[in-house]
């Protein structure tokens, strides 16, 4: 391990460094990415509206409950309709959901936008299992780079580890990169998702998927698939590690050690 300070770090990670869901949490998992970053900023954005519609709708019903109550109103209005009333009501909502279209299209963009990707990954839905294939290095075999990940059953975790969340072989990537995700299933559909870093990808059997990472700080970050796929759906977790470049360079010359 000395030899290999940059694996040491890989399989002895702090528990502090793991992004994943914690008891009673209720909030979002911390972001790693931009793009994360925009979808809490954007759920930020839309409460305000939400709660603000909520305290004047309820203003409203108490208000009307209070001063049409029969005691106090023994005579009802005549009134059928008002033109002003009509035209607020109708305009108001629309000026609203035309803000929150702005910053929603503006995201949804940012999303699928692939921007010159440094490192392209594969990764393969199993039942049930995840698959990864590095496509930019090859072996000399000239066969890339690829392992299987399988969840690590509860009787072999080891201290610090997390149930049902931890794997045999995390994704390893590098932080501060453009990443291209290539996302596909072999069997039936599955859904690769990782909430801190704000993807969820279909894989689709027979189809392609491509979604982007720009991750921003190292840590272990933990997901699941988000696609019911048969019994063992909930026993096959994702583990992406991200690390600086020369760790990174450093468990890729493993890779290739181990050949």
């Amino acid at each position: 391990m000395k030899k290999f300070p940059a694996l040491y770090s890989l399989l002895f990670y702090d528990i502090g460094f793991c992004d994943t869901a914690e008891s009673w949490q209720i909030n979002f998992q911390d972001p790693a990415t931009p793009i994360m970053e925009g979808i809490i900023n954007l759920h930020h954005d839309l409460m305000f509206f939400v709660l603000t519609i909520l305290v004047f709708v309820t203003w409203m019903l108490i208000r009307t409950m209070w001063f049409f109550e029969y005691s106090q109103n023994e005579i009802s209005s005549n009134s059928t309709h008002g033109v002003l009333i009509e035209i607020v009501w109708t305009t108001t909502p629309a000026l609203i959901l035309l803000i929150i279209a702005i910053p929603s299209f503006s995201l949804l963009y940012a999303m699928d936008e692939v921007i010159s990707p440094t490192i392209t990954i594969k990764t393969l839905g199993h039942q049930w299992f995840w698959s990864y294939e590095y496509s930019d290095y090859l072996k000399s075999e000239y066969e890339p780079i690829n392992f299987d990940s399988y969840m690590v059953p509860e009787e072999d975790l080891v201290k610090g580890q997390l149930r049902l969340l931890e794997v045999d072989n995390r994704m390893v990537v590098p932080i501060n990169t453009h990443l291209r995700i290539i996302v596909s299933a072999t069997d039936v559909l599955h859904s690769w998702a990782v909430p801190s870093l704000g993807i969820k990808c279909d894989a689709v059997p027979g189809r392609l998927n491509q979604t982007s990472l720009f991750i921003k700080r190292e840590g272990l970050y933990y997901g699941q698939c988000s696609e019911i796929c048969g019994v063992n759906h909930g026993f096959m977790p994702i583990v992406v590690e991200a690390v600086r470049l020369p760790n990174y360079v450093a468990w890729l010359s493993s890779k290739f050690d181990s050949i």
